[in-house]
């Protein structure tokens, strides 16, 4: 980019949008700053750090020289996500709310806003990278693999990347964290937020338990012996280990790949039955599945031909090599089977597909398929 554009930054508190602002400031950008206020129950508490995050994001523009702006888009948020987030758990499936909080806050609230303030590109601390190649746009893996966000941004369409730049995608961490240390941004050291934002730090169980109901219910190993009593099925993934209430309980001679010791894993929920099935050792069959049925499909670019297919079914794991079979002429719904067994395949959670470095797009997992 080389024309001085009107950016408007979506600044966290975080040292990632911190630098973002800082590199496109530097290379003589109108930049101003925008901090994104999404929940607002219990703000107060020891939990919720927005206070101190826009704080920390007056500080940052300050040192860099930039407006910034506080806007609340809690309205949109408890619509948009909050409200999709509660009735998936409570259908039992385990929703992935970062997801959608980018698809319809940040890259569609924050997006229109900006516009508004006659901005020509928004920019944020994203771990990602957008390339112009004949005419459209294409969303990369940041150069960081151990720090990649394409998956939580997956459901962005063209109108959306053209109009997003991610500078410290073309980064590593490291060097991120140079950056705002040789500048003296009062964020250089801050630790990086993790989990869920409007759950912050709390126990997720605790939390969950304000909004849902719940129904205790039997754990049964299976062979559909009772181990024990669980306190509601939207309360446990699929893969899960902690807090399972069951330690203590230790079978010999269990078949497929539990021993007396190994662990016990979350691996299957009947709705029906109000039941939780556990198995033991990581490897059991009942945790892995050849394949799985996605729906809600989106595509970063619904033009560009497909080549090779890797597939992600959780964060942070390596794309797995697959097949992908459209259900469809529109694609709203496929199969993928994959050429090696995937751990904990689970419903709610988003599959995204990569052609190499290219982020496709993806869909919601509805279905996994057992191991062959």
């Amino acid at each position: 980019m080389n024309s001085k554009q009107r950016i408007v930054v979506g600044l966290s508190g975080g040292v990632d949008s911190a630098v973002t602002a800082y590199l496109l400031k530097k290379a003589g950008h109108e930049v101003v700053g925008i901090f994104m206020k999404n929940w607002e129950d219990d703000d107060d508490s020891e939990y919720c750090s927005s206070n101190i995050d826009f704080v920390d994001a007056a500080a940052v523009a300050d040192v860099i020289g930039i407006e910034i702006e506080h806007v609340n888009f809690a309205a949109d948020y408890k619509d948009r996500v909050f409200a999709a987030f509660l009735r998936e758990y409570q259908a039992g499936r385990t929703p992935n709310p970062d997801v959608l909080c980018n698809a319809e806050i940040k890259f569609k609230a924050f997006l229109d806003h900006a516009m508004r303030l006659g901005a020509e590109k928004i920019a944020t601390g994203h771990y990602a990278r957008v390339r112009q190649r004949e005419g459209r746009t294409e969303l990369l893996k940041g150069v960081d693999n151990s720090k990649d966000q394409s998956y939580f941004l997956h459901r962005l369409n063209q109108a959306q990347l053209a109009k997003t730049l991610f500078p410290v995608g073309e980064l590593h961490k490291t060097e991120v964290r140079r950056i705002a240390e040789e500048i003296g941004l009062p964020n250089a050291k801050k630790k990086d937020s993790t989990g869920i934002c409007f759950i912050g730090e709390r126990p997720f169980r605790e939390f969950l338990n304000r909004y849902l109901a719940h129904q205790p219910g039997p754990i049964k190993d299976e062979r559909g012996r009772k181990l024990g009593e669980h306190v509601g099925l939207s309360f446990y993934t699929l893969g899960q280990r902690q807090g399972l209430g069951i330690g203590g309980v230790k079978e010999k001679g269990a078949p497929r790949g539990g021993g007396e010791h190994e662990p016990w894993f979350v691996a299957r929920k009947d709705m029906e039955k109000n039941t939780l099935y556990v198995v033991q050792g990581h490897e059991h069959p009942w945790l892995l599945s050849q394949a799985l049925v996605a729906d809600d499909l989106s595509w970063t670019d619904t033009q560009r031909a497909f080549g090779g297919f890797g597939a992600k079914t959780r964060y942070r794991q390596a794309d797995a090599a697959c097949a992908f079979h459209p259900d469809t002429p529109a694609l709203g719904r496929c199969r993928v089977d994959f050429a090696q067994p995937q751990w904990a395949v689970t419903p709610g959670q988003s599959l995204v597909l990569y052609d190499g470095e290219v982020c496709l797009g993806g869909g919601v997992i509805a279905e996994a398929i057992a191991q062959r």
